[in-house]
């Protein structure tokens, strides 16, 4: 398992344990059913046949996080005990695993192999692990879970700022881009506790560098939120922006796919918007269409009561701002792109078709890049079981590397006697 995937799963079990170990004190009790309401559910594990978590794992979890100094890197797996030992399951074993499936289709899978081993159908010498049981069931179509029952849907609502944020876009008007008209996209960022919008912008795209900027906004201006609940979109499932929540320790939630129900709030927000704001804009720029929004949420939206809580947004959301996490001072560096390269023999290195010298003891190593594509002269070398950074990448100038004396020359010249010319023989330029 390469280090890519070690992070994917770390960043997956610390989405699991986020609301355990978020800076909220939980009781015993408390705990206990947040735990048990979690192994309940279903998940999509990375890299895993396996749609359940147990107790004990996710217990497992908190504790190498806390121990751990509180990093992502303390949620990697480790290694298989059994490494270097085969897992082949005979197919007599597979054919009981299956016969026992189809005859108690509704029976856990866990249950399954309980009871193959307590009426020995397991082979002798054979070990069933649970992954390689689910793996079998997959492959012979017997996963599939029993029809599904209504779901028990609840108006909910988070007790505190900046519990939970909520994000989402919306299609908005037409505005002048280089005399051309080009839609406008509404991405917006709502606090469920208040309905105040820590940062809302209009942007030229949806995608994963609009949100970006928006969301980074949002965490300037009001600082940290425990959880942002969010859809299934491309820019919301990127790697990046996993990473970025998980270094500043924000669980990242995404709805169950077609259930847009959970975001009732901020699609609330966007009929406001299209019912008191966009019938009053008369077209423009971007800019007038932005500088036009931020004037209405400032006087407008954050300074009228809320129909569902009975306050302004603004004095809702400032009752506590004794609790609120301020954003860290090195923000940014959270919002770096990452990538992994192997450096070359002649210690170069390239990035977004630019080429860089790394420093020669990490020739042939392979090392992680920490960088902002619009400042691409600051890239960051993390090399490590620690991932201790090693400094900057210094830009390949072939101009001074064709006059720099490498080390082994110099010693060469130093060694070597001085050669004297043959008796009789003319040395170049001279004239006898």
């Amino acid at each position: 398992m390469n280090h890519k995937q070690q992070e994917e799963i770390a960043r997956f079990r610390f989405g699991v344990i986020s609301d355990l170990v978020g800076g909220v004190h939980l009781d015993p009790g408390e705990a206990a059913g947040v735990i048990r309401n979690k192994s309940r559910q279903r998940y999509n594990i990375p890299h895993s046949d396996r749609t359940r978590i147990s107790a004990s794992t996710i217990r497992r979890w908190v504790r190498q996080y806390e121990q751990g100094g509180r990093k992502l890197t303390s949620l990697y797996p480790g290694l298989r005990s059994d490494r270097g030992k085969s897992r082949r399951v005979d197919e007599e074993t597979i054919a009981a695993l299956i016969r026992l499936r189809r005859g108690k289709p509704q029976l856990p899978v866990n249950r399954l192999l309980a009871e193959m081993v307590e009426k020995n159908w397991v082979s002798p010498g054979t070990t069933l692990y649970l992954s390689t049981a689910y793996r079998i069931l997959k492959e012979h179509g017997l996963n599939r879970s029993p029809a599904a029952v209504q779901v028990d849907r609840r108006r909910f609502e988070a007790e505190f700022p900046n519990d939970i944020w909520q994000a989402d876009v919306m299609h908005g008007p037409a505005v002048t881009v280089d005399g051309k008209q080009r839609k406008a996209y509404l991405i917006a960022v709502l606090d469920d506790h208040s309905r105040l919008l820590p940062h809302a912008e209009f942007m030229l795209s949806e995608n994963l560098p609009s949100w970006l900027t928006v969301f980074r906004q949002a965490l300037l201006s009001r600082g940290l939120p425990r959880k942002l609940y969010v859809d299934n979109g491309a820019a919301y499932r990127a790697k990046h922006l996993e990473r970025v929540c998980a270094s500043l320790g924000i669980a990242l939630v995404h709805t169950p796919p077609y259930t847009p129900q959970g975001r009732g709030k901020i699609e609330r927000f966007f009929r406001t918007v299209r019912t008191r704001f966009l019938p009053d804009f008369k077209g423009g720029s971007l800019q007038d269409l932005n500088t036009a929004f931020e004037h209405w949420l400032r006087t407008d939206y954050h300074q009228r009561p809320h129909s569902g809580t009975g306050e302004t947004p603004f004095i809702r959301f400032a009752r506590h701002l004794e609790i609120i996490r301020t954003a860290p001072p090195d923000l940014t560096d959270h919002f770096r792109k990452e990538a992994r390269r192997r450096v070359a023999k002649d210690r170069t290195v390239s990035l977004e078709g630019r080429i860089y010298e790394a420093p020669t003891r990490l020739i042939g190593e392979y090392i992680r890049l920490l960088y902002h594509p619009e400042r691409l002269e600051r890239v960051e070398i993390i090399h490590g079981n620690g991932n201790q950074s090693q400094g900057l990448l210094v830009p390949v100038d072939l101009k001074i590397n064709c006059r720099v004396k490498r080390k082994r020359d110099r010693d060469q010249l130093a060694t070597e006697p001085e050669r004297k010319p043959a008796q009789g023989k003319l040395r170049f330029g001279e004239v006898q």
